[in-house]
């Protein structure tokens, strides 16, 4: 049941738990992630990077198949389809080609572009009802290309993006896009806590979700954040699998060669890694 993702993150919020944002690659990782959800009754959001989104053949080829696979798989739960990391062009074709979710991502810009940019883009997501969200505060490391150094966020600054009527907010509080390294400082759930009282309780979103320890994703879902992206774990596990398959010959057995069979070992431990994580979330039976 494809949605806007305003509606499950405020209950999500309320509730006290997060929804997953779990990043697709290609039909295996989308239905990897839908079966799961659907599975555990939990709501959950599909995300789509911008060089994802042109590796699949380009947003309205993404929108196609995720429509069609929920409809043909008997998808109940709440699914959000959304671009993560979206530049302003990127959100506008996102918009045009049937996503029901977007992020502006600009960080990278002096406060008042981001503002200006920000407030355009909430009235066109608006007007398809799309739900949209902006960042404050870049993430580290690296997504597609785009190179975040880690940054704190100004409270101050969250909540003049947060007064634009976006649906929910994406801050930086030390967390990192890919893996993190054996120095990271951890989660600084001071500044969260202060981001979360400036922001008048909207949904927080937790980027860079792979690597960071449980204790830390509880008190951040307790502190306000709502939704939870992960990615570089999925890829992880998908690559090690697959490598596991290669390596004990598998694909020389029979007809082991058939990409159905050598990509299954992957898509399951896809299936794995999203199940860990909506346990650990508390999305589950939350549908």
């Amino acid at each position: 049941m494809l949605v806007n993702a305003a509606e499950m993150l405020k209950k999500a919020r309320d509730g006290k738990y997060a929804v997953g944002q779990f990043n697709i690659n290609n039909l295996e990782w989308t239905k990897a992630v839908l079966s799961t959800a659907e599975e555990l009754k939990s709501p959950v959001i599909l995300g789509v990077s911008e060089g994802a989104g042109k590796y699949m053949a380009g947003y309205t080829t993404v929108a196609a198949m995720v429509k069609a696979m929920d409809a043909s798989l008997g998808i109940t739960v709440p699914v959000a389809l959304h671009l993560d990391h979206g530049s302003y062009d990127g959100c506008k074709k996102c918009i045009e080609a049937g996503f029901t979710s977007i992020m502006f991502d600009g960080s990278h810009f002096e406060i008042s572009e981001n503002v200006a940019k920000t407030t355009e883009l909430v009235a066109l997501a608006h007007a398809a009802k799309l739900s949209i969200e902006a960042e404050v505060g870049s993430i580290g490391g690296e997504e597609d290309g785009v190179i975040g150094e880690g940054e704190v966020a100004s409270p101050e600054e969250c909540k003049k993006i947060a007064s634009l009527g976006i649906d929910f907010l994406a801050a930086g509080i030390g967390n990192i896009h890919g893996i993190y390294p054996p120095n990271w400082k951890g989660l600084n759930f001071d500044a969260l806590g202060k981001i979360h009282d400036a922001t008048d309780g909207i949904p927080l979103v937790l980027h860079g979700g792979t690597g960071i320890p449980s204790d830390m994703i509880k008190k951040a879902i307790s502190l306000g954040v709502s939704k939870i992206n992960v990615n570089t774990e999925c890829q992880l596990a998908f690559a090690a699998a697959t490598r596991g398959y290669i390596e004990a010959g598998k694909d020389k057995e029979s007809k082991g060669f058939d990409p159905r069979k050598l990509l299954a070992p992957g898509t399951d431990a896809i299936k794995a890694t999203v199940k860990e994580k909506i346990d650990l979330f508390g999305s589950a039976g939350k549908a």
